[in-house]
């Protein structure tokens, strides 16, 4: 018989613990690097930072996704990703950078629901990359 810890519903547990945490924690450090405050202007109804917040959720969750896919062990699977966040968040100043004719920060925190919506779609579709890179 199987310890507890092994059991497939403690691990499930365990993982989305895990996962949940590190959401959290990278979304504070994205919450650092950002001019706004993101949970300030989504309870002002500002629909580019919810849309560039959900976009970090879902990128975040994707590549945890990817991780607990490939690794049994949770050191391993926070390892990458943390790997895959740090990715991620290189990927948005490299967004900043790119785009010098105006501010990400300053579009997004006016509500440029454009900019928020191209936001979230590098967020997600760099988490896919991100993701099927993880070994």
């Amino acid at each position: 018989m199987a310890s507890f810890w092994e059991h497939d519903m403690v691990k499930t547990a365990a993982n989305f613990s895990v996962a949940v945490l590190c959401i959290v924690v990278f979304l504070a450090v994205f919450e650092l690097v950002t001019k706004y405050k993101n949970w300030e202007e989504i309870r002002k109804g500002n629909v580019a930072v919810a849309m560039a917040t959900g976009g970090k959720i879902f990128g975040i969750a994707n590549i945890f996704r990817y991780a607990l896919a490939r690794h049994e062990s949770l050191p391993s699977m926070i390892g990458w990703g943390l790997y895959g966040f740090l990715l991620l968040l290189a990927a948005y100043f490299i967004y900043e950078f790119l785009t010098p004719k105006f501010n990400i920060d300053d579009e997004i925190a006016n509500d440029n629901r454009a900019v928020g919506l191209i936001s979230m779609a590098i967020s997600v579709g760099l988490s896919f990359v991100i993701g099927e890179g993880i070994q």
